[in-house]
């Protein structure tokens, strides 16, 4: 395998009323081909802050971030679609735009290919997250939550990249919608072969979909692994995280259907 994101020696450091506030320090985080990464952590430990730096909106500091053998920043030029999808949180749908043309948008803005290409191409997106072409015409607002990530979904996936970032995918879902979710996206990681890197704070969605977890404290990755050795590592945030009782709700999904990496 190689490796899709690699971040060396980063730092992450805000100012706020004259002060340096520094979320990461010397963080390190290689990511390969072909993984289904969660990056855990607590609250105000910068994961949101890596999904920004990965798509070059943030520049770090100090370090390096390369995606796809190229410098993160590069992501913002043309073609960058092609390389990265985003999923953000809400969906983050074009509320003026149908269906469709919140899929096409991405492929409509390179202003190469004819329209009714575009159209087809945003038409089997839609099927292969799940909806069916009476969906196609419905406005942002007529859609219900889970039918919302689905199509975000597909918008992210419009330019088949090869790499895709979630930012809590199934925020927002009552179970049922978030289960559907989840299957949705372990399939499509399978069958196109798509490299994942998701936060979450969803301990069930963690156990169901990684194949690999980050964990940042203390300003870095204190261990990447297997969601079992991950577990397994001796660290007090790992410990109240994973082992509390929510985290052992959520275990009982991981020893119910053991993960084989």
């Amino acid at each position: 395998m190689s490796a899709v994101v690699q971040i060396d020696k980063l730092w992450s450091v805000f100012r706020s009323a004259g002060q340096e506030i520094v979320v990461h320090k010397n963080l390190d985080l290689v990511i390969q081909q072909g993984e289904l990464l969660s990056i855990a952590g607590g609250s105000g430990s910068g994961k949101t802050v890596l999904l920004r730096q990965i798509l070059g909106l943030q520049q770090p500091a100090r370090g390096t971030v390369t995606v796809l053998g190229k410098p993160a920043d590069e992501l913002g030029n043309a073609g960058a679609a092609s390389r990265v999808g985003m999923l953000f949180q809400h969906g983050a749908l074009f509320s003026a735009f149908s269906v469709l043309d919140n899929i096409a948008f991405p492929l409509r803005e390179l202003k190469t290919l004819p329209h009714d290409l575009v159209r087809d191409a945003a038409m089997v997106k839609l099927q292969m997250v799940g909806l069916d072409a009476a969906q196609a015409h419905k406005m942002p607002s007529d859609l219900s939550g889970g039918m919302i990530k689905r199509v975000a979904l597909a918008r992210a996936l419009i330019m088949d990249p090869p790499l895709l970032l979630l930012d809590e995918p199934t925020a927002g879902l009552d179970p049922d919608s978030a289960d559907a979710f989840c299957t949705l996206l372990r399939s499509l990681h399978r069958e196109l072969g798509l490299t994942v890197v998701m936060v979450t704070h969803d301990l069930d969605t963690l156990f169901e979909l990684s194949t690999q977890v980050a964990v940042v404290a203390e300003k870095r990755i204190v261990v990447k692994g297997t969601p079992k050795e991950v577990i397994a590592y001796p660290h007090p945030f790992i410990h109240d995280y994973f082992l509390g009782e929510r985290g052992q709700r959520a275990m009982e999904l991981l020893r119910e259907y053991p993960f084989t990496v």
